[in-house]
């Protein structure tokens, strides 16, 4: 199921890892180390995508790596 590029950075700001999710809108996580962000990332997708279905709204397919200019 996960095959959404998750996008993961340390935040000054917040003192903790950052998840990122560009294909799932506003789908964010994070967590005190690398492996509990990613594990949150994981958990917050599976929740944006049932909801999305409960809503009827479309699910984007994966498109893997994203390439940013």
């Amino acid at each position: 199921m996960n095959r959404y590029e998750i996008i993961i950075y340390w935040s000054e700001t917040d003192d903790r890892f950052i998840a990122e999710v560009p294909e799932l809108p506003g789908c964010m996580a994070d967590g005190n180390t690398y492996e509990e962000c990613l594990r949150h990332a994981e958990e917050v997708m599976h929740e944006w995508i049932d909801y999305a279905k409960e809503l009827g709204k479309p699910i984007p397919e994966p498109k893997g790596r994203l390439m940013y200019a």
